[in-house]
């Protein structure tokens, strides 16, 4: 029987495919294999990086616990490296500002100097030689505002609570409070008013005369002048402005004051928002009135004028600035107005106004008066017959000076 006839093909061909088909199935097999493997590879791997982070996580976790954490270190450090910068940098600040102020009240004397001799005005001995180069230090000025007519004024007050003669400088050298008369010159340089100012000065020795005419409504320029001096001629912590008329116990003075010593800029008063008053003739008649607005409105708050105080800085910015600040008909208003829009601290001391009857009943509780004055008057009604007797009254002793100031 033939191998056709079995329904065999012994046809090379057809052996060819057969083994190309085995082949092809073997390969097929391998690859399988292959992919097999790579695929349970990869799994296996991540595994170990999962592994191996949460170790690291762990290890970072039992760090932190111990307080050993090298990051958290570094950020505390950096920490306390920046607040050590921020403590230097506050402290140089405030060297800056001292030392500015410091500037300041130099440039101010300076320029009185320089404005006194362009006048051809006198220059005083104390002027030559400024205080203000850190030598001698004061707690307080206290300038008197005073007039030509008020002779009998300035004898009841040096009669009464300003310290005479020995006693005077000894209060200035002891505990650094400085006490003058305040004054301008007369309308006629060098005339009759202006001698009689001189003989008294020389008796007394107890004035400041300021590069100013008197007159009434000259009071707001007065009141510039006078800071702007003041701040030239003596470095002080405090400068005061207290009218002839009003009854003022020293040491309680100073030391109310002195309680506010670390405070830069302090306006110390009894503060008071009175009316806008529009209509001529009458007492603090306004004439910018419309600045403040309708008619009806009141003030901005503002020390009354019988007694204020303010700090040094707020002094040396009157005397820098003096040129361009304006000057409304009532001092105290125009006191009030140049420091609107500064960072000043108002202080409203009501002891700085006392009325002449409340004043003994105080001094006798303990609580004395800083001011005493009658307000219907403006100050003591009839100062010259009873500012004695409201000193008997009101006064906080002869020995406070030495034992409180």
């Amino acid at each position: 029987m033939s191998w056709k006839s079995k329904g065999f093909d012994p046809n090379p061909k057809s052996m060819v495919t057969k083994k190309l088909t085995l082949l092809l199935c073997i390969g097929c097999f391998c690859a399988g294999m292959l992919f097999s493997d790579r695929m349970w590879t990869v799994p296996e791997a991540e595994d170990k990086t999962i592994s191996r982070a949460m170790g690291v996580k762990d290890e970072r976790l039992k760090l932190i616990s111990e307080g050993c954490d090298p990051i958290r270190k570094d950020v505390k450090h950096e920490s306390k490296d920046i607040l050590n910068e921020v403590s230097r940098t506050h402290n140089a600040i405030q060297t800056l500002d001292k030392t500015i102020s410091n500037l300041e009240m130099e440039l101010a004397a300076t320029r009185a100097v320089q404005e006194s001799i362009i006048n051809g005005s006198p220059i005083s001995d104390e002027l030559k030689i400024p205080e203000t180069n850190g030598k001698r230090k004061y707690l307080m000025v206290v300038g008197i505002n005073t007039a030509f007519s008020s002779r009998k004024r300035r004898d009841s007050v040096r009669a009464t609570w300003m310290p005479q003669g020995e006693e005077r400088k000894k209060l200035e050298e002891e505990k650094g409070i400085i006490m003058r008369f305040v004054i301008g010159h007369s309308a006629t340089s060098g005339g009759i008013l202006d001698r009689a100012i001189e003989a008294e000065d020389r008796k007394h020795g107890d004035f400041l005369r300021l590069e100013h005419v008197e007159g009434y409504l000259e009071l707001s320029a007065k009141t510039k002048t006078y800071f702007a001096t003041a701040a030239a001629l003596w470095d002080a912590d405090f400068y005061v402005k207290v009218d002839d008329d009003v009854h003022v116990n020293i040491a309680t003075l100073g030391a109310t004051l002195a309680r506010h010593r670390t405070k830069p800029r302090v306006y110390i008063g009894c503060m008071k928002s009175g009316p806008v008053l529009a209509q001529k003739g009458v007492r603090y008649h306004e004439p910018e009135h419309w600045k403040f607005g309708e008619e009806g409105n009141k003030y901005f708050r503002h020390a009354t004028g019988q007694l204020y105080a303010i700090s040094r800085d707020l002094a040396s910015y009157i005397s820098i600035n003096q040129h361009v600040l304006h000057k409304y008909a009532n001092e105290d208003v125009s006191l009030g107005s140049w420091f609107i829009g500064l960072d000043v601290d108002h202080i409203d001391d009501r002891s700085l106004c006392c009325g002449t009857t409340d004043c003994e009943w105080k001094a006798q509780a303990g609580s004395v008066c800083v001011a005493s004055f009658d307000w219907t008057c403006s100050g003591i009604c009839k100062s010259v017959e009873r500012m004695k007797d409201v000193h008997r009254r009101c006064g906080e002793g002869k020995n406070a000076l030495w034992t409180e100031a």
